[in-house]
Formats: structure tokens, C-alpha cells, sequence
């Protein structure tokens, strides 16, 4: 069998990833702790935003069957404080936020009024309602507020502060270890010898874990050795969600990862269908407490983990949050700017989009080599080049969005 025939699709892989993944458990946080993190259960809304009538802008508050006349003020109702039935002919001086007296229907905006002796003359074309923001017209107590599986963003975390809600229940973070094998790879800050090169694996994907709602709980570097990368293999299998490494899953004489996992566990899938990212491991590990830790293999070159993170990385957090948002890149359809053959493998190339009223283009970064980082820099994209493609500009292609995060 050719190589290319033994090679899996990435919807395999994904399928294979995502079997049986156990939703994590929930725990409750103070609502400033909880920024875009997953809602276990729908949030049912406590009470009426607003919770009563009240003025839309600094003016005056009157009948709208008043319209028209010169009205006295018979009082003044500002942001926070309580207001009296309105008095018979006459208007009140309210701000924004004040609320609204019995009896007035309407606010006149303070521009459009006029300031005589005899009082305030308002426009005879004063519509009832208007200016007004009625109790309940956001949210009715009693209504879905939140969904469950939604990630807490800046205006979720508002709604719940406009309920008086100061604590929330939600899903407990993904804990993922995170494993850099290779002699040849030295962290930032140290010197580098003959040979080395530095780890930008690392912070590249603990940025995007956090980005997708997990938590890196270890880090460690394993030397090319097999007793020692099953010992640590073994070791982050017992505290955490998700095991990732990057490197050593390839074939090798100094690639100890797969056959680690295989020793240890259980493995799913190796070589995907997709450039980059062909030697990409999957498959299971024991926790030690009779369940089964997620793994992930990874390879070395820092364009192929990007790309796999955001493929598969990023909808194993969603499985494990039961958030659907995270489960599926957004898809755009642009135009290509760009040549390009694919071979027997799916492409994802990087890909920055420019949208205008004719459409979206996309323009790919000239060197698509897994060992170019800076091709991932400012990319908008993942144009999808399917197996045996040939692609000229102007062509109809999909891109899958990665600035929704």
C-alpha cells in the first residue's frame, strides 16, 4: 500500500478525536472571573431590564395630548431618583435615565423645546411613547437571558450584572499538558548551542489553548529518549484533560512519541491527509483512575501545529465545554488572488482576506512551507485547496475565518 493510501481524511481524525469526549464538570465564579468562559445551563433573565419606565433623553416629560402647548414644570426628575404623578397640564424636567411620572406618555428632547416665562412651549407633533424606554423592553423576568454552551463576552457579562447576578456557574477549563520533545529545542533565554533552534511552539500554542478556553497546567520539555518520554507521557496523563505534543511523531530514529503511546495507550490515527500536518497522532492515554486522557501528537514545524490547533485543537476544547461555537471554524467564500496544485493531500494554506461590495479576496502568503512561521503572521484564513486542485486566480475557494476568537 502507497503512503498516500494509508493516509486518513481530517474529518476521520476529527471524528475519531471527538468520540466519547466527556463534557467537563462546573464550578462557580465571581462574575469578573468569569470572561469567556462556557455556560453549563441557559440563564433565565430575574428581572425587568429596564425594570421601569424612564426617559430616553435629557427633556421634558409630559402628556402627548399636551403637545403643542405652553406647559409649567412641576418638577424635576434626574437619574436615580423617585418621581410624583405628573400634575394635570403641565411637564416635567427630566434627564436621561430618570423615571418616567404617572401620567406622561412621552419626552420632548430638550433641543426641541422652547424656555418662555410662562413655562416650556412644546412641538405640536410630540407622538406618544416617543423618547420613552419602556420597563421590560430589553428583557422580561422570567425570559431566557443566556444559552447554555455560549462563552461569557463582554455584553454577557453586562446582562448578568443588569439582572444584580454576581456569581455564575460554568464549565471547569480544559487542563491540557503540553510537551516539547526534541534536544534540539531551547527555550527563549538561553543561549543557543550548535544546532538549536528556539521553541516557538510553545507560546504560539498556549496563546491559541487559552484562546480556546483551556488552561496549560504543565510544561516539559522530553529528551529524544523512549524511557523518558513514557515516563512523562505516563506522568501528564494523570492530571490533565488533554496531553499535546509537539514533535517526535514522525518516523525517525529519535521520534519516541508514537511508540510511547501505543505502549502506553492507544492510537487512534497517524498521517492525515492534510498539508501541513501530515504526521499528526491521535489517540488516548490512561488517567490512572480507569478513564482515558485525550492525546494529541503534534508535529514539529511550527506552521503544521498552528494549523492542526486550530483544526483540531480548537473543537476538542468545544467537545470538552460542550460549546458549540468552538466546534467549527466560520467558512467564507473568496475569491482566489492566487495560483496553486495540490497534490494527494487536502492544503490549508494561509491566507489573509480583503472584503469589499464585490466580494472577498483572498491573497495567499508566498511561501506556504510548514517551516515558515511568518506565514501564519496576520493570516485572516485557511483557504481549504482540496487534494489534486488546480487553483488560478479568481477561482471560487473556501476559507475558514480564524479571527473570531
Amino acid at each position: 500500500m502507497s503512503d498516500t493510501a494509508s493516509l486518513q481524511s481530517v474529518e476521520a481524525g476529527l471524528e475519531s478525536l471527538l468520540e466519547g469526549v466527556p463534557v467537563l464538570p462546573t464550578e462557580t465564579l465571581p462574575c469578573e472571573r468569569a470572561a469567556r468562559r462556557v455556560l453549563p445551563a441557559d440563564v433565565t433573565a430575574r428581572l425587568d431590564v429596564p425594570p421601569f419606565d424612564n426617559s430616553a433623553m435629557d427633556g421634558y416629560a409630559l402628556r402627548h395630548t399636551d403637545a403643542g402647548r405652553v406647559l409649567p414644570v412641576s418638577q424635576r426628575i434626574v437619574a436615580g431618583a423617585s418621581a410624583e404623578p405628573l400634575a394635570p397640564g403641565s411637564c416635567a424636567r427630566i434627564f436621561t435615565g430618570g423615571a418616567m411620572p404617572q401620567g406622561a406618555d412621552c419626552v420632548v428632547r430638550q433641543e426641541n423645546a422652547e424656555v418662555t416665562a410662562d413655562g416650556i412651549r412644546v412641538p405640536d407633533d410630540i407622538p406618544v411613547h416617543d423618547n420613552v424606554r419602556h420597563r421590560g423592553s430589553d428583557v422580561r423576568a422570567g425570559t431566557p437571558l443566556l444559552s447554555a454552551g455560549m462563552r461569557l463576552d463582554a455584553a454577557a457579562l453586562g446582562h448578568l450584572a443588569g439582572q444584580g447576578i454576581t456569581e455564575v456557574e460554568v464549565r471547569r477549563r480544559p487542563r491540557v499538558a503540553l510537551l516539547s520533545t526534541g534536544d534540539e529545542i531551547v527555550e527563549p533565554g538561553q543561549p543557543l548551542k550548535a544546532g538549536q533552534i528556539y521553541n516557538s511552539n510553545r507560546p504560539m500554542l498556549i496563546q491559541l489553548l487559552e484562546t480556546f478556553g483551556a488552561e496549560v497546567t504543565r510544561l516539559t520539555s522530553v529528551p529524544d529518549e523512549a524511557e523518558g518520554t513514557r515516563a512523562l507521557l505516563s506522568e501528564a496523563a494523570q492530571d490533565a484533560d488533554v496531553v499535546i505534543t509537539t514533535g517526535g511523531v514522525s518516523v525517525g530514529e529519535e521520534d519516541h512519541v508514537k511508540t510511547a503511546l501505543e505502549s502506553l495507550g492507544r492510537l487512534d490515527l497517524w498521517k492525515l491527509a492534510m498539508r501541513p500536518g501530515k504526521p499528526l497522532a491521535l489517540g488516548r492515554l490512561p488517567d490512572g483512575n480507569g478513564g482515558e486522557t485525550r492525546f494529541v501528537g503534534l508535529p514539529g514545524n511550527p506552521v503544521s501545529s498552528f494549523v492542526a490547533a486550530w483544526l483540531f485543537l480548537r473543537p476538542l476544547m468545544g467537545a470538552l465545554l460542550d460549546c458549540p461555537e468552538l466546534g467549527q471554524l466560520p467558512r467564507l467564500t473568496a475569491r482566489a488572488d492566487f495560483s496553486a496544485r495540490t497534490g494527494p493531500r487536502r492544503h490549508y494554506m494561509r491566507v489573509t482576506l480583503t472584503f469589499s461590495a464585490e466580494g472577498i479576496v483572498a491573497q495567499a502568503f508566498p511561501d506556504q512551507n510548514s517551516g515558515v512561521l511568518s506565514s501564519c503572521v496576520g493570516a485572516d484564513a485557511l483557504a481549504i485547496i482540496e487534494p489534486d486542485s488546480n487553483i488560478t486566480a479568481g477561482d471560487s475557494i473556501d476559507c475558514l475565518w480564524l479571527r473570531g476568537d
